[in-house]
C-alpha cells in the first residue's frame, strides 16, 4: 500500500526535475569543463558521486570535459621514492625526476581512477595527457620553477571528437613541449582554463576545498564580474591560493568562456547544483550584463 510519505517523496521529486528542466534545455549541447581536484579525489564515496553527476550531464546533453589534479598522490609517491619537493608561489618546482613522477601518477594511477569511476556509473570515458594528439605544448612558466608549464598551442580536436562519440575526456595535466623529449607539468587549474578556452566552453568549473570567492566579511560572493575580482585582488580581499584560481578564471573568460564558477567539490552533487538549479553553488566570474547561454548561439 502506498503511503503518504512515499507519496510526498514523489511530489517532491516531480517538484525538483520541474525546476531543473529549463536549465537542462539551457545547457543540451553545451561544453563545460570539469577541474577535479581536493580531497574528493582520495575518498571513495565521493569519487562516485562526482562520476554519476559527470555521466548524468552526459546524458541529459551537457558534453563535460574532466581535467584532474593530484597533488597528494603525488606528495605520496615522491616520499615513497625519497624524493624532496619544493614549492614556489604556490606551485610544485619540478626537475626532472620529479616531472616523471608526476607522469607515472597523474596518466597512470589518478587518471585510470576517474576513468574507472565514471565507467562504473554507467559513462563512457577515455583517458589522456595534455601530450596526446599534441593536446598541450607548452613552454617553460619560470625558470625556477623547473618543468612546470605553461600552455602556449592547444589541438583540442581530440576532445571533440570523442565528445562527438558519445565518450567524455578526461585529461591529466602532463603536456609536451615543442621539442619531443620535453615534458610538463600542468597546475591543474591552469590546464582546465586553457582547455576551456580552446573550446569556448559555456562553463568552466574549478572543484576546490573551499566554498567560493568571499569577500571582507568572510562571506561568499554568488556573482562576481572580472572588474570586481581585480579590485577585490588590488585590495587584499581575494588572497593566497584564491588567486590562482581568479587569474585562470580571468584569463578563461579573455579566451571565450562564458562563465567560470569557483565552487567546493566537497558538496554532495556541487556540479548538478551549479547547473540545473537557480541558486547555484559557488561563485559566478562572467561580464556584466552577458545574455543567458543558449547552445544555439
Amino acid at each position: 500500500m502506498k503511503t503518504q510519505k512515499m507519496n510526498a517523496n514523489w511530489h517532491e521529486t516531480a517538484r525538483t526535475l520541474s525546476e531543473a528542466l529549463p536549465y537542462m534545455q539551457r545547457y543540451s549541447g553545451a561544453t563545460v569543463v570539469v577541474k577535479f581536484g581536493g580531497n574528493a579525489m582520495g575518498d571513495a564515496e565521493a569519487m562516485a558521486t562526482f562520476a554519476r553527476d559527470i555521466v548524468l550531464m552526459k546524458q541529459v546533453g551537457v558534453n563535460p570535459v574532466v581535467v584532474h589534479g593530484g597533488g597528494p598522490m603525488i606528495n605520496e609517491m615522491l616520499d615513497k621514492l625519497g624524493i624532496k619537493s619544493e614549492f614556489v608561489r604556490g606551485k610544485r618546482v619540478t626537475d626532472k625526476a620529479t616531472v616523471q613522477v608526476v607522469e607515472m601518477v597523474l596518466t597512470g594511477l589518478v587518471n585510470k581512477r576517474i576513468v574507472q569511476a565514471i565507467m562504473d556509473e554507467g559513462g563512457r570515458a577515455v583517458g589522456l595527457s595534455g601530450k596526446d594528439d599534441d593536446l598541450m605544448v607548452c613552454e617553460a612558466d619560470d625558470p625556477e620553477l623547473g618543468w612546470v608549464g605553461r600552455p602556449v598551442e592547444m589541438n583540442v580536436q581530440v576532445l571533440r571528437d570523442m565528445m562527438d562519440a558519445g565518450i567524455i575526456p578526461v585529461v591529466a595535466p602532463v603536456a609536451t613541449g615543442r621539442l619531443s623529449e620535453e615534458t610538463f607539468n600542468v597546475n591543474g587549474d591552469t590546464a582546465a582554463g586553457a582547455i576551456a578556452g580552446a573550446l569556448k566552453a559555456a562553463r568552466l568549473l574549478l572543484l576546490t576545498d573551499v566554498s567560493g570567492v568571499k569577500n571582507a566579511a568572510d562571506e561568499v560572493l554568488t556573482a562576481l564580474t572580472p572588474e570586481d575580482v581585480r579590485s577585490m585582488t588590488e585590495e587584499g580581499v581575494i588572497a593566497g591560493g584564491m588567486i590562482p584560481k581568479t587569474e585562470t578564471a580571468l584569463k578563461a573568460l579573455e579566451e571565450g568562456v562564458r562563465g567560470v564558477v569557483i565552487l567546493d567539490g566537497r558538496v554532495s552533487n556541487a556540479c548538478l547544483l551549479e547547473l540545473f538549479t537557480a541558486h547555484g553553488a559557488g561563485s559566478l566570474i562572467r561580464e556584466k550584463d552577458l545574455p543567458k547561454y543558449t547552445a544555439q548561439e
